[in-house]
């Protein structure tokens, strides 16, 4: 017979066993009880004849004890666990050669090892499910809803705060999961998603989820892809209520527009005022006229801080071509060429000034001041410097000559030098030839994109 025993307070419990059918016996009848306490094998050459055991019901009884060699088994930490234990019914005199006993050594280290192998894979399964347990409570007390799925879109995993907030079962497929998104924005996003998924790429959209009262709320929908070890493509997203922010948004905007209606209306009624002043006085029509121009391009100007209907872009390009439109008398005399630029809100009024006052002196002085000159504008934008614009105003055809003009500097040169360097923190050079003239505007791209 053989076993592995772990000796308790009241018992010792074979964790392997050949040749017994019992699976434990009473600590007081053990005899590894012993051999765990020595340093080296215990070897009892015939029970019957060593005190310790010869009343042990183990000897006396049906089982009959009579040859036993056990070899402790002691922890890393030096605790007494156990034995490994060969048994006879018969007595062996010899007891172990120097080879078994070398053998049953070698066997107690293998049964150690395997024993602090498993103790250290039970542990690793506790920290594990530990670990999975403080997880899983991060995500339940999380205030949106945070879900996993497979490549193809199957969810195999939703925090609490999806039967709290929805009511509903945790779905399976997309088409389980629309039942719960507004039909009008599952329509409009489910595309917008298949697209940024096929090229692997994050997705974020604002989607109406239904309560479990029946209520609509808007909530912020982003979507990660992930990688796991084995190569495989993953997906994880998460569903934070914005229904205050969004109806908040929704309500500010409503007012901004009305706000942008009624200052639009202002520059209407200023130029209204400017004409109805003006009208009749002929000392003072060219400075209303002037005036009045410069009040609509402001106008024009505003539509790129605000957005409304009918503005034509949110670049460069766009804003120029909106303050060079009176002058394009529909010939090719004003072109504008090169890169885009985007916007920003604090930069429209600046460059409508430069361009508006560009445009009325090449009206008044300049190329367009008679049938055949032309006006060209030029955008470049480069990584210079952090990323810079450049851009090139030439005027040729001019019917003025360079020497009556190239020393005059008024209030518009004034204004352009004040909108580009202070406003715009930018160079600007203007150079006058023989044929027209070349104006040389370079800022940074954050003054006007920021």
């Amino acid at each position: 017979m053989a076993m592995v025993t772990m000796v308790e307070s009241e018992r010792q419990v074979f964790l392997a066993r050949l040749g017994v059918a019992d699976e434990e016996t009473p600590r007081p009848t053990s005899f590894c009880a012993h051999a765990m306490l020595g340093d080296s094998a215990m070897v009892v050459t015939d029970t019957t004849r060593d005190p310790r055991f010869s009343e042990n019901p183990l000897v006396t009884g049906e089982l009959g004890i009579r040859f036993y060699a056990g070899q402790p088994l002691i922890s890393a930490e030096g605790a007494p666990l156990g034995a490994l234990c060969v048994i006879d019914t018969v007595p062996r005199p010899e007891g172990l050669s120097d080879l078994q006993r070398q053998t049953l050594e070698t066997l107690g280290l293998a049964v150690m090892r395997r024993l602090a192998s498993q103790r250290q894979s039970e542990e690793r399964s506790i920290e594990q499910e530990a670990a999975q347990q403080r997880i899983q409570q991060v995500l339940d007390s999380f205030p949106g809803i945070a879900w996993s799925a497979d490549e193809g879109l199957n969810f195999d995993y939703f925090n609490a705060r999806w039967m709290e907030l929805t009511g509903a079962p945790a779905p399976k497929t997309v088409a389980e999961w629309s039942a719960s998104i507004h039909p009008e924005d599952f329509a409009r996003s489910a595309p917008a998603f298949q697209d940024s998924a096929s090229r692997g790429e994050p997705f974020e959209d604002e989607v109406r989820l239904k309560q479990a009262n029946g209520e609509w709320r808007w909530s912020l929908s982003r979507v990660v892809p992930i990688e796991t070890p084995q190569g495989e493509r993953r997906w994880v997203g998460t569903l934070i209520d914005i229904d205050r922010e969004h109806r908040q948004r929704e309500a500010n905007d409503l007012l901004a527009n009305e706000l942008s209606h009624r200052i639009k209306n202002i520059f209407a009624v200023i130029s209204g005022l400017i004409a109805i002043r003006s009208r009749g006085r002929h000392e003072v029509a060219e400075f209303a006229s002037e005036l009045s121009a410069a009040v609509r391009s402001l106008g024009t100007a505003h539509d790129y801080v605000r957005p409304l209907e009918g503005r034509s872009s949110d670049c460069l390009k766009g804003l120029l071509g909106d303050l060079l439109a009176p002058y394009h008398d529909g010939s090719d005399r004003v072109e504008i060429a090169g890169d885009d630029v985007a916007i920003g809100a604090r930069a429209a009024t600046p460059l409508a000034l430069i361009f508006h006052e560009l445009a009325t002196n090449s009206a008044k002085y300049g190329a367009l001041s008679n049938g055949k000159g032309r006006v060209q504008v030029t955008i470049a934008s480069s990584t210079e410097e952090g990323g810079r614009i450049h851009v090139i105003w030439s005027e040729t055809g001019s019917p003025v000559e360079a020497d009556q003009v190239q020393d005059r500097e008024g209030f518009g040169s004034r204004l352009l030098r004040m909108a580009i360097e202070s406003q715009l923190q930018g160079r600007f050079e203007r150079r006058f030839t023989d044929d027209g003239m070349l104006v040389e505007i370079d800022f940074p791209a954050v003054s006007i994109t920021g």
